[in-house]
């Protein structure tokens, strides 16, 4: 049974950074992408970031390209979420998700699904 668990998310202010942590158990993710979707109050959940498990190869929305970084501790079994400059924006339930894939899925067909993080970002 896979398990996402995000942690690290809370309330900061514009331009400030904050890092979210999906740990992943359950499988050996090798064979897997991993992403970061988001979903604001009124609005529907939106790709953010997603990385490859194996090649680490990275795929980022244009809203937060050169802002948002995604990375991945094979070790720790751990995805992580920098995000820096942040903006009102921002503001949104933060989800982690796997999926069994070749290559990166930008849509919301993941397979599993975290609980969601809280990020609020006050202007």
């Amino acid at each position: 049974q896979v398990q996402l668990v995000e942690s690290g998310g809370g309330l900061v202010q514009a331009g400030d950074s904050l890092r979210l942590s999906c740990a992943a158990s359950g499988r050996t993710f090798s064979s897997y992408v991993m992403g970061w979707f988001r979903q604001a109050p009124g609005k529907e959940r939106e790709f953010v970031a997603a990385i490859r498990w194996s090649s680490g190869s990275t795929y980022y929305a244009d809203s937060v390209k050169g802002r948002f970084t995604i990375s991945r501790d094979n070790a720790k079994n751990t995805v992580y979420l920098q995000m820096d400059s942040l903006k009102p924006d921002d503001t949104a339930v933060y989800y982690c998700a796997a999926k069994i894939s070749l290559v990166v899925v930008t849509t919301t067909r993941y397979d599993y699904w975290g609980q969601g993080a809280q990020v609020t970002v006050s202007s």
